[in-house]
């Protein structure tokens, strides 16, 4: 619910039963500091992001991703299994004045999800960047190429397994006056 008492997109989230989390859309919902979050995985991740376009999230803010190959203890709600990467989203509503994060459970074995560029067209760079750090792909996506690294770099910079290789400097001799 929000501040106003009005329902969080156009199916309100249930309240919690014997310590479940609610639900929206059938995602669990978490609270935290004010910050309300759905989790999903890729099986229910495009449902879940229509349903929430159809229900007044009018603006994709950000779409990142996320390794957690060195810190696979976070917290997620009982039921969301967790994986090497995450793809957050950031929605808002301005017609509702509110605002909602997307968590999406990736597996490494296929880092790969629908795009949201037919739903939220300024998501196309974002998803670019998500693919250019961690290689997470976003199928149907109109451009899926590097943004930030060379065409031609290989890897994935912001994995943690990711080898930094270290680039020789080269000084140039000083003039002499």
């Amino acid at each position: 619910m929000s501040e106003a008492g009005e329902p969080l997109g156009g199916e309100q989230a249930q309240e919690p039963q014997g310590g479940d989390p609610a639900l929206l859309h059938g995602c669990p919902v978490t609270e935290d500091r004010g910050h309300r979050t759905v989790h999903t995985d890729v099986e229910r991740y495009l449902a879940l992001m229509e349903a929430l376009y159809q229900d007044g999230f009018e603006a994709c803010m950000s779409v990142a991703g996320v390794d957690y190959l060195t810190h696979p203890g976070r917290s997620l709600p009982e039921g969301v299994q967790a994986e090497r990467f995450e793809v957050v989203v950031e929605l808002l509503s301005f017609s509702r004045k509110q605002r909602l994060r997307v968590r999406c459970q990736v597996p490494a074995a296929n880092p790969e999800l629908p795009s949201l560029f037919d739903l939220w067209p300024g998501s196309e760079a974002h998803e670019r960047e998500a693919y250019d750090m961690f290689g997470i792909r976003f199928s149907d996506h109109p451009d899926l190429t590097r943004i930030l690294m060379p065409e031609d770099w290989e890897g994935y910079p912001l994995r943690k397994d990711y080898v930094t290789a270290r680039v020789p400097v080269q000084f140039k001799e000083t003039p002499k006056p």
